[in-house]
């Protein structure tokens, strides 16, 4: 059995690194050469893709749009649904499961649905082709998902912390500041790391609200490439890979906390 489930984990890696490894050596190619042999090595490591990106298709433009709008939405996402999410578990009867249903039904609905509205509300405020406009659209789009998580881990944490903090006079602010925040530092983690790929990857709202080139986010940019009849698969795959080193590298130091959130999380729910 062992053998059996080790064999099939192997089949499973494999099926995922080929296509990253055949993806990384194809931005060492040319247009030309990846059309002669896909899945071939190149011919010489040429730095030359990604010297493009940088100095002439405005990748440093676009990845410090993605930055701005990754960490300003997930910084102010979390600040909002931690607040959310203790004050549902200090509401104690209908009100706080009227609160929490609201927030759950924002997941349900699609995100398509709410397209045309949405433009109309940040159309209408004058925030289109613009960072903040983007930022907060994030934020009312994650938030829902947020508060959900952190308002289920919020709810296990031992209501005679917050009875014995508020006998030695601790405000709610204080109840909150100090009692809740730091017991859910590790799901708050998880939920930063699920936040960062969500907004970091998002083409929808960047399609729907940003026309211009100053403005374009990475996922937004790497349309760029594809055209009606050809597609410059060598520097949209270099684009991909530029794309996704913030989320390899996020996961690589901070998997430890991830998994620490969700084993609390699993633990005291």
């Amino acid at each position: 059995m062992k053998v059996t489930k080790g064999f099939l984990n192997v089949i499973y890696a494999l099926l995922i690194i080929i296509p990253v490894i055949a993806i990384f050596f194809a931005t060492f190619k040319s247009n030309a050469e990846m059309y002669q042999d896909v899945l071939g090595l190149p011919e010489s490591f040429n730095f030359g893709n990604y010297l493009t990106m940088f100095s002439e298709e405005s990748m440093g433009v676009y990845f410090w749009n993605s930055v701005i709008v990754t960490l300003f939405g997930v910084s102010l996402t979390l600040f909002f649904s931690s607040l959310i999410a203790f004050a549902i578990t200090r509401l104690s009867g209908w009100p706080g499961r009227i609160l929490f249903g609201l927030f759950t039904l924002g997941m349900m609905v699609p995100a398509q649905v709410n397209m045309i509205p949405l433009y109309q509300l940040v159309f209408d405020l004058g925030l289109t082709n613009s960072l903040t406009g983007l930022i907060l659209v994030n934020i009312s789009v994650t938030l829902p998902v947020a508060v959900f998580i952190l308002t289920g881990f919020m709810k296990s944490l031992p209501s005679s912390l917050f009875e014995a903090s508020r006998i030695d006079g601790a405000s709610n602010w204080q109840m909150y500041a100090k009692v809740a925040i730091p017991l859910s530092l590790p799901s708050l983690s998880a939920t930063a790391i699920f936040l960062f790929v969500m907004v970091w990857n998002d083409l929808l709202y960047p399609l729907l609200f940003i026309t211009d080139t100053d403005y374009k986010t990475l996922p937004l940019a790497l349309l760029e490439f594809q055209g009606e009849y050809m597609t410059n698969y060598p520097m949209l795959f270099t684009g991909v890979i530029i794309a996704s080193a913030p989320m390899v590298i996020a996961y690589i130091f901070l998997q430890r906390y991830f998994v620490a959130g969700m084993m609390a999380g699993s633990l005291k729910g």
